[in-house]
């Protein structure tokens, strides 16, 4: 007997025609470049992103066709969100941090036919060797061309294997490679990272999403809002703590999403300054790991920050660190370090630890490489790059190393590439930057292996100290001991007044390596 459920396809129709009939009213509020609020509505925002998706076809472009973007948060970007895939194309997002030359060869790789780019971004399309077939400016005449556009008409029949939306890795183990997601990905992803164990969002919240729209579809947090009703607060250009905050404060803010860089800010700014904030407010905290000091800061301001992880090729939702009740009895510190790893996969996702014994005891001990599957995690790159980056049994290999405790929780130790080999013996340098997070003197720090002409590499951190702040390496040494074996200890400590990022906002150690490529050991 077969099963007797209809065959409905998952595609992004289905969320976009529910967010116009039955969350047409909810508010979607953007800063402009000026600083003034626009304010509009999920109604509005899909009403003009069919009339987009029509503009598209009538201008040539067909299924599976790439269209970019080069655009801050706002709500024509929430419109191309939706516009494009709904004409069949694929929604490309242009890293707007990017050197035009990166930008042109990720454009070109990924054969993007029209960019549709910020007013105050387009001097970036003389800087880029790649041309479009066609620029859309918005601010300029990106209006002109939605009025242009047929209010009413059909719209193609969307495949659910076919392809929604597509990002490039950030290149920081080689050139960026593509990842494309397809409509049953982005709808399962929506239905998952929704739940009340996972991000959680519902139509009673308001949501501000500071992770940049050209990140993994900024977490794919504007396609769960437009499915369960959430109003939407987009920052544009202006992601500073003292513009954030106002929006977290005026526009009553329930839930933000962020990468560590942002919330250190916002954490150094409430210190100082006090904001009328809801109480509770949560943060979404991913891009990469967050210091068990910085959640203990925000619950001193009465604001819960959630840890996610995830990658460009998982969706971005790989796991979240939700504590279930029965962990509610364990001792605050306990507490504390179990929020800083990196939690649990959500359901459908399938994640495993292996190192070459197979996959690892769940002693909260031993080390191996994070393994994941699943209906919305990539397999393959565009063009078929990097091949090995896949398992036999079908897991994509992240390069993360962890290790597992006894309730499953995962806890990243490292990247492969950034683990130190000393003597012989492994450090990992992510264990040592949140030990030095946690000084009241430090605000940022980053680990790195440096070439020895005894030990192979030792461990040199640069620091970035808090502001009004002193402190010497004697007193770091001295927060680190006991806490690690000797030889993790770093030699060298070298105070800096920032740490390079890659566009990501994660702390670009390629260019700490080179920086510090000839240091002397004394």
């Amino acid at each position: 007997m077969t099963a007797t459920m209809m065959d409905v396809p998952l595609t992004l129709d289905w969320i976009a025609d529910r967010a116009e009939r039955y969350m047409a009213g909810v508010e979607i509020v953007s800063r402009r470049p000026d600083k003034s609020l626009h304010r509009t509505s999920f109604g509005s925002v899909i009403q003009r992103a069919k009339r987009l998706a029509r503009g598209l076809i009538a201008g040539g472009i067909k299924k599976g066709d790439r269209v970019a973007t080069l655009m801050w948060n706002h709500a024509e970007h929430l419109e191309a969100y939706f516009g494009i895939p709904l004409a069949g194309a694929t929604l490309h997002t242009l890293n707007l941090r990017l050197h035009p030359d990166e930008i042109s060869y990720i454009a070109r790789d990924a054969g993007d036919r029209w960019l549709i780019v910020d007013e105050s971004l387009h001097q970036y399309c003389d800087k880029l060797t790649y041309k479009f077939e066609k620029v859309i400016v918005v601010g300029r005449d990106y209006e002109q061309f939605i009025e242009s556009c047929p209010a009413e008409g059909p719209l193609p029949v969307l495949d659910e294997r076919g392809e929604l939306g597509m990002c490039y890795t950030s290149g920081t183990t080689g050139k960026p490679k593509g990842v494309v997601y397809s409509h049953r990905s982005t709808i399962l992803h929506s239905l998952v990272a929704a739940l009340p164990d996972s991000l959680d969002l519902r139509r009673t919240d308001t949501l501000l999403p500071v992770v940049p729209m050209f990140h993994v579809n900024a977490w794919g947090l504007p396609f769960i809002a437009a499915m369960v009703g959430t109003k939407l607060v987009m920052p544009g250009p202006h992601l500073d703590p003292p513009s954030l905050l106002e929006l977290l404060q005026n526009e009553k803010v329930t839930v933000a999403a962020g990468v560590p860089t942002i919330w250190i800010g916002i954490r150094d700014l409430l210190d100082k300054q006090k904001y009328n904030l809801q109480p509770g407010l949560r943060m979404i905290v991913g891009g990469s790991a967050a210091p068990e000091q910085l959640i203990r800061d925000f619950d001193r301001h009465d604001m819960y920050l959630l840890h996610a992880w995830g990658m460009t090729e998982t969706s971005p939702i790989g796991s979240i660190s939700r504590l279930p009740p029965e962990l509610a009895k364990l001792d605050e510190a306990t507490r504390y370090r179990m929020r800083a790893k990196q939690g649990l996969p959500p359901p459908l996702v399938d994640l495993r630890v292996r190192n070459e014994a197979g996959d690892v005891p769940h002693d909260d001990t031993t080390s191996g490489e994070v393994l994941i599957r699943g209906p919305w995690i990539a397999g393959s790159y565009v063009g078929g790059h990097s091949p090995e980056r896949w398992t036999s049994d079908g897991f994509f290999r992240t390069g993360d190393v962890a290790r597992v405790d006894a309730y499953g929780f995962v806890q990243l130790t490292d990247r492969i590439a950034d683990l130190i080999k000393s003597g012989g013996e492994w450090i990992a340098s992510a264990a040592l930057e949140h030990a030095l997070m946690g000084h009241p003197c430090v605000r940022e720090a980053a680990v790195i292996g440096v070439a020895h002409p005894k030990w192979s590499e030792r461990p040199l951190a640069a620091v970035v100290l808090k502001e009004g702040k002193q402190c010497t390496a004697e007193d770091l040494r001295a927060h680190l001991q006991g806490k690690f074996a000797k030889f993790w200890v770093p030699d060298a400590f070298v105070f800096v007044e920032a740490i390079p990022r890659t566009s990501a906002g994660k702390f670009k150690k390629t260019a700490l390596r080179e920086q510090f490529k000839d240091w002397k050991w004394t």
